[in-house]
């Protein structure tokens, strides 16, 4: 009898659990009402433009075809997956896309943090936010504007870099987008140029969260300034750091797509053919939509992978994770 009695309560038990837990989330909602009303654009976006465009997918495995439609297109299995890896292409385009990415992902991040301390250490506000001001409106143009700027200052003999070089005694002739071993620099400098004072913005809002009370007992133990960036700062900020780090080890897999398209010429084609820009030549332009969806479904695998990976070799090592 006892052991039929457990078995009819447990559910019950069960069952209060679940509804106290729903009345908890009734009592949030109407307590933060205007949060949630807030937070509804955001979701619908990722639904609309994150998670809907995902059915495509299927595309992947399948022969599209115009007039059958994605889900009445014939199946293929994985036959472009098998193409591409067995393609002559694959190695270099995965390696330039892996270098490109590992340029944009890890030689580029500390400079948005570097560039938060000294914007923290600034004490004139009016200096302060004109730097800032000066720092983010790259983010805001377009690589199509960016890259016609590039080809002004970098043109053989009628470009600043060359009649500057000119001046100096050397050769003004020289074809900055045409040769192989500036196209790295070139792709770092821009990017860096681009994104660092947009990206130094969370930073900049971490560093503003940590108590003040901190730096006072650093001074008091005699600490400098260094040492205030050192032992205050970055622990304050760690997390934030080790979170977008997480993050952005996704992208080593991804190039992106405006600016290598747009700097892509000739004399650099060997380094500049990467994934993005194959997905788009052959997958859009070559009208091969099956194809370029693999090779898409493989990057962003990939992508995923790494970030599992590193997430829990960083909650192993340093406790900081994002789930």
């Amino acid at each position: 009898m006892d052991k039929n009695t457990n078995l009819r309560t447990m559910p019950l038990g069960e069952n209060k659990k679940n509804k106290s837990k729903g009345r908890e989330l009734l009592i949030n909602i109407k307590r933060h009402f205007p949060l949630y009303i807030m937070l509804l654009p955001c979701i619908a976006s990722f639904i609309v433009f994150s998670y809907l465009p995902m059915v495509g997918l299927v595309l992947a495995f399948k022969e599209y075809k115009f007039n059958m439609g994605i889900l009445g297109s014939p199946w293929v299995g994985l036959r472009y997956f098998k193409n591409f890896f067995l393609s002559y292409d694959a190695y270099r385009l995965v390696i330039n896309t892996v270098v490109i990415g590992t340029i944009k992902t890890i030689f580029e991040f500390p400079f948005p943090i570097i560039l938060a301390l000294m914007l923290n250490e600034v004490r004139n506000e009016r200096f302060k936010k004109l730097t800032q001001t000066i720092s983010y409106l790259p983010n805001f143009i377009s690589w199509v504007i960016i890259v016609t700027m590039l080809q002004r200052i970098l043109a053989p003999d009628t470009g600043l870099l060359n009649q500057f070089k000119a001046l100096l005694g050397g050769d003004p002739g020289t074809f900055y987008m045409m040769e192989e071993k500036y196209f790295y620099p070139i792709i770092f400098l821009s990017d860096l140029w681009k994104n660092m004072g947009w990206s130094s913005i969370i930073y900049l809002a971490a560093i503003s969260g940590i108590d003040p009370t901190l730096y006072e007992a650093a001074r008091i133990d005699g600490a400098n300034k260094w040492r205030e960036i050192w032992n205050v700062t970055l622990p304050g900020i760690r997390t934030t750091i080790g979170v977008l780090f997480i993050m952005g080890v996704g992208g080593i897999i991804s190039s992106g797509y405006d600016q290598i398209y747009l700097l892509r010429t000739p004399g650099n084609m060997s380094l500049a053919d990467t994934l993005d820009v194959y997905v788009v030549r052959v997958g859009l332009s070559g009208g091969q939509y099956g194809y370029g969806t693999a090779i898409g479904m493989i990057q962003g695998i990939v992508g995923l992978i790494l970030v599992i990976i590193c997430n829990k070799l960083s909650r192993k090592y340093t406790e900081v994770s994002i789930w």
